[in-house]
């Protein structure tokens, strides 16, 4: 009998065995490691290895993914990529495949981010149901951010472009280091004290993860939540993102759009104005032709036509129903009458009278009242009362 351990396996079979064992044990892990023969692929996918002192693992990161990175890797930058472990089985290598990578060190301010936003969204406070309208028509826009910043001239600039009656007032804050988030928090609270604005952009331009972490601060993101002014999150570019995107009212990929989003169109404005205008009197001239040619109806004699109009089809009604109450009265009568009939006939073909009236009579004993039906009824020599249809018969039995 062949020994088991004598069974011999194809190169394929091996190679799945290790596929199931390799990637059935790592479904996800995070490594640490530096970038090495970084080769970015014209489709957009990115082929590198990451090592350390020791070892090195082949990597491999999507496009899909990629696009979502927020810096250009590079050989020896040091990162930390989150993935799974896949074979190849052509080559018999494995290889890591990035599903998220981030620079070293930047992982644990990542994590620290995302408990914050678990915690808060069971707060509550970034439920759709908070969020509040933007004002179709704002007078004032405030802004908080760096009154030196690029994004503070993009908002600028789009404003008067777009409407310059609107005014801006400028919420100076510091939006980068230590003392940016108490800044920003204290702008946003000033901005709401004393109602100054109709709507609040709060952002700041592009930057690292670290440059945009003080609005993801607590504080902030409590501040951006519990605003009464409709609040507009424009912080970085597309790519980027800060808690206070998902506590504000709405979130612009970046300051140029938050202007967008809060100033309307002048001269679109005045425009829908004048379509309205048209439209509502369109609808009333409209409305006065049609009170017009109703009012010219209004004559003796259509009024006579359209009472008749009118009166005519309950008149009909009425002598239908007239009519038929007289048919079910009479249908009633005749069956009564006919019933009352056949009583009569019945009781007068039980009358006696009628009876003796054909001939018959009834017989009796006279002394007793009995009535004779036979021969054995009457004894002889008894009297019996003979009844015809008039008078009386006395006879004596022989």
């Amino acid at each position: 009998m062949e020994n088991s351990q004598d069974k011999v396996l194809t190169v394929s079979q091996v190679t799945g065995l290790i596929k199931n064992l390799l990637e059935g044990s790592f479904p996800s892990i995070v490594l640490k490691g530096e970038i090495s023969n970084f080769r970015p692929n014209p489709t957009g996918h990115l082929y590198f290895v990451l090592k350390d002192s020791d070892s090195q693992i082949n990597a491999v990161m999507f496009r899909g993914n990629a696009s979502y990175l927020n810096f250009t890797p590079k050989d020896g930058m040091t990162v930390q990529a989150k993935g799974r472990i896949t074979v190849y089985p052509q080559r018999g290598n494995y290889q890591i495949q990035i599903t998220s990578m981030t620079k070293a060190g930047i992982g644990d301010i990542m994590e620290i981010i995302e408990e914050r936003k678990r915690r808060l969204a069971q707060e509550g406070l970034f439920a759709q149901e908070r969020k509040k309208s933007l004002p179709l028509f704002p007078k004032t826009v405030g802004v908080v951010t760096s009154p030196t910043g690029a994004a503070l001239r993009d908002i600028l600039n789009i404003t008067k472009r777009r409407n310059p009656k609107v005014s801006v007032i400028v919420f100076p804050a510091i939006v980068q280091g230590d003392s940016a988030a108490p800044t920003v928090e204290n702008m946003i609270k000033i901005a709401n004290k004393y109602n100054m604005c109709d709507v609040l952009i709060v952002g700041r331009g592009g930057g690292s993860l670290e440059d945009l972490l003080p609005f993801s601060d607590e504080k902030v993101v409590r501040a951006v939540a519990e605003s009464h002014i409709p609040v507009i999150s424009a912080v970085g570019h597309d790519i980027d993102w800060a808690l206070s995107d998902f506590a504000a009212d709405v979130r612009a990929p970046t300051p140029s759009a938050a202007a967008e989003l809060a100033v309307p169109v002048l001269t679109e404005v005045k425009e829908g104005l004048n379509s309205y205008k048209q439209e509502f009197y369109q609808a009333v001239e409209k409305r006065i032709s049609s009170l017009r040619l109703m009012l010219k109806t209004f004559t003796p004699e259509n009024m006579e036509l359209q009472l008749r109009t009118i009166q005519q089809p309950y008149l009909a009604r009425w002598e239908n129903a007239r009519q038929a109450l007289i048919d079910s009265i009479q249908s009633f009568l005749e069956d009564k009458k006919i019933r009352m009939e056949k009583a009569v006939q019945t009781l007068e073909n039980c009358n006696p009278q009628n009876v003796f009236a054909r001939g018959y009579s009834m017989v009796t004993d006279s002394a007793t009242g009995k009535i004779v039906r036979c021969p054995e009824d009457a004894a002889k020599g008894s009297v019996l009362k003979i009844t015809p249809a008039k008078g009386e018969i006395f006879a004596t039995v022989n």
